[in-house]
């Protein structure tokens, strides 16, 4: 009885207190990653934007339980002793910091739900957070508009806010002895003591998590390969993966074949020989439609998980073979689900207004042997532009493979607009490969 007797009369309650301190540290930490936030949006200061974001929404879901716990349980009356203007302050203040706590958040969450660079929020990269609805259309720059200068007005305000808080504890703590103010958040402080070694701790702890804050260096998107593609989806004549590779290694030029044979008099005289055979070709599981690029610097790999291709294919017959290509730009996957989220965008492939995009070609060209040169057309984000596919076969009986190389330019298709069609950061050209396994029908 006497133990607890305290906590409902001179100090907060322990859930209370701790909401306070956890509050406190979260808010000294986001401001630090704030302030590393600016300069070129690379994997490195995307990574710190995420995690401001996810810093974020924590600190708005503890500020709404620490008002509701405030209101439920009323805080502890305020010394005796303190004027009447402290006491009118103190109240300003820690109204403030409420408005401010649940503010930030908020303008934060309107400024990336109405933002054009569509960048998906995944908490601590494993938890989706939804937009705020009502923010997309017409209406998406003037909601950008409010989130950021409330957000920026309120950033400010806390900076005054802090430094009001910090001083009145301070002046309470060590030239007060008789208004135990600090005692109130850190039970046994001694007011009056200079060197109380709560206050201390409390000091040591904020400079350990500022230095954090200015120093951790959250893990960038993922930059691997993604996993292989035997799981995917294939019917008879198409397979997602398979179309992938099927421009993976560039093919050198060789000498054109030799001319065949003269025919022998019985087969001149058994008549024209007929056409070569034409083959339909089943792509199999294991095939594969990747691409890369960099960013920053790094290695980004990628490939889409959906796609179909219809292959009617002979090296005898390359005047009458046609390879015909539909991907679900939907379905990218670059081993990051953030990045996952936001390739789909407008900013990017545009999957809400051209959910596919389509290689056909219908010209062949043979360069060596088991070397070709698919000759056709890609349509991207409602753009179609021609585009050369060198690829290697081989085939052993009624078993292929083609795997091949090429280059695309991605700013002649418009992928990435806003500030992403700079080259500075993520360059034009991206390789796309394909690794493609097939069986005769």
């Amino acid at each position: 009885m006497t133990a607890s007797a305290p906590a409902g009369r001179d100090r907060y309650s322990t859930v209370a207190i701790v909401l306070h301190w956890l509050i406190a540290a979260a808010i000294v930490f986001q401001v630090l990653l704030a302030w590393r936030m600016g300069g070129p949006m690379n994997p490195a200061t995307f990574a710190v934007t995420q995690l401001h974001k996810s810093i974020g929404v924590t600190i708005l879901a503890l500020s709404l339980v620490r008002l509701g716990w405030r209101l439920a349980n009323p805080p502890p009356p305020q010394p005796p002793t303190l004027a009447g203007w402290e006491r009118a302050l103190s109240k300003i203040t820690h109204i403030g910091f409420y408005v401010i706590m649940i503010g930030m958040p908020l303008t934060g969450w309107i400024m990336v739900s109405a933002s054009r660079l569509h960048i998906p929020t995944v908490l601590y990269g494993a938890i989706p957070w939804p937009d705020l609805p009502g923010m997309a259309g017409a209406s998406r720059p003037v909601w950008n508009k409010i989130g950021h200068n409330g957000h920026e007005w309120l950033g400010w305000g806390l900076y005054v806010l802090l430094a009001l808080h910090v001083a009145g504890a301070l002046k309470h703590q060590l030239f007060a002895r008789d208004e135990p103010i600090l005692a109130r958040m850190a039970p046994g402080a001694a007011p009056g003591r200079w060197l109380e070694p709560r206050l201390l701790a409390i000091v040591a702890a904020f400079l350990a998590i500022a230095a954090l804050g200015w120093t951790v260096h959250p893990p960038p998107p993922g930059m691997a390969a993604p996993p292989g593609g035997a799981d995917h989806d294939h019917d008879e004549d198409h397979d997602h993966d398979a179309g992938d590779r099927a421009v993976a290694a560039p093919a050198a030029p060789s000498a054109t074949p030799a001319a065949p044979a003269a025919p022998a008099p019985e087969a001149a005289k058994a008549g024209p020989a007929a056409p070569a055979e034409l083959v339909r070709w089943a792509v199999g599981p294991g095939s594969t439609l990747g691409f890369s690029t960099t960013w920053g610097g790094a290695t980004v790999q990628g490939r889409f998980k959906t796609w179909t291709a219809d292959v009617l294919f002979s090296p005898e017959a390359l005047d009458r073979s046609k390879v015909t290509v539909s991907i679900d730009v939907g379905s990218v996957d670059t081993g990051d689900v953030q990045r996952d989220m936001a390739l789909p965008s407008g900013d990017w492939f545009d999957a809400p207004d051209h959910p596919k995009a389509t290689f056909t070609a219908t010209r062949f060209e043979k360069t060596g042997e088991g070397r070709f040169i698919a000759h056709g057309r890609l349509s991207l984000r409602g753009v179609e532009k021609p585009v050369n596919l060198p690829f290697r076969l081989q085939i052993d009986g009624d078993k292929a493979r083609v795997r091949g190389v090429t280059s695309l330019d991605r700013t002649a298709f418009g992928v990435g607009q806003g500030e992403w069609t700079s080259t500075d950061q993520i360059p034009a050209q991206v390789s796309v490969s394909v690794d493609l396994k097939a069986t005769k029908r």
